[in-house]
């Protein structure tokens, strides 16, 4: 039989008090399913059947409190095995389990274990000790327990070891990543500020090309009036004008204080003086000078028309 309470009937038909006998049966798979639907049934015998492995939903029959899986053939318990928290009595006697599911330190309630003719870890076996009588059994539930609670705490140390390291690690990937963002905003603002700078070195250089070029212009426009120019009469020097302009000027101061001292010996007191009486003389033989040089023109003009 495969499957189903024993070898005719239901299990609901098994049942004795709280004790469900499902020994001898030829089970090679437990009926979780059916045993779920008996949670009066406490004591659960699954000895002398045909059993490679438990099923993980039958860690959900947590009503169990004394369960016999010995003289099997279980290589593995299921992983969430600790989830059984009511149990007190366990037989695995005659297995082929190696270890046991960390979660078994959650067996807080367990009295009572039989781990005898099993392959355990050696470390295992040697923990668990022999099961020949009752004390025996109780010993060996408290020292498994015990060591697996041990394995545990090292397990949880070891998984918050790595949970750490793995967020210092992220912690430092994040810190990489900000300096690698960090270094590539220097480089994109150090090539903005090259760029920059060179397009202000190429409006200068076209700045100053288009004054060089402005100042070729009016150089040659410049050189190009010079020939008009030079066609001009050329103009006297100005120091010559300056010259002239300084004689005339001396001339007339001279003709000026002339003229005011023969008006102050003709017109004041002082013409009975000397040098008005000299300057008196030489003024009326100026004028008949004058007056004589006119007669004689005169006649030279009446001469020439005749």
């Amino acid at each position: 039989m495969a499957r189903g309470g024993g070898r005719g009937g239901s299990l609901k038909d098994k049942l004795d008090g709280n004790e469900l006998d499902l020994s001898l049966c030829d089970l090679s798979e437990v009926p979780v399913r059916e045993l779920a639907a008996l949670p009066k049934a406490t004591v659960l015998d699954l000895s002398c059947n045909n059993l490679v492995s438990l099923p993980s939903d039958f860690c959900s029959l947590v009503h169990l409190v004394k369960l016999d899986l010995s003289k099997n053939r279980l290589q593995q318990l299921p992983l969430d095995f600790g989830r059984l928290v009511n149990l007190q009595h366990l037989d695995l006697l005659n297995n082929r389990l190696v270890t046991l599911p960390v979660s078994f330190a959650q067996l807080k309630n367990l009295k009572w274990l039989d781990l005898k003719d099993n392959p355990l870890d050696p470390v295992l076996a040697k923990v668990a000790g022999d099961c020949l009588d009752e004390k025996q059994c109780k010993q060996a539930a408290v020292r498994v327990l015990q060591h697996m609670k041990v394995i545990q705490s090292e397990q949880d140390r070891e998984r918050q070891r790595k949970l750490q390291a793995e967020r210092e690690m992220e912690k430092k990937r994040e810190a990489e990543q900000r300096a690698k963002e960090a270094q590539e905003r220097e480089l994109r603002k150090r090539e903005k500020a090259e760029e920059k700078e060179r397009r202000r070195r190429e409006y200068d250089a076209q700045k100053a090309a288009k004054q060089e070029m402005e100042k070729k212009t009016k150089k040659e426009t410049v050189q190009t009036r010079k020939p008009a120019s030079s066609s001009r009469p050329p103009q006297p020097p100005r120091h010559k004008h300056s010259w002239s302009r300084s004689v005339l000027r001396v001339l007339l101061l001279v003709l000026l204080c002339i003229l005011c001292t023969l008006a102050v010996c003709k017109l004041t007191e002082l013409q009975h003086q000397p040098l008005c009486i000299s300057v008196n003389t030489l003024y009326e033989d100026v004028v008949a000078a004058v007056q004589n040089h006119k007669t004689l023109q005169n006649m030279l003009q009446q001469n020439s028309q005749q």
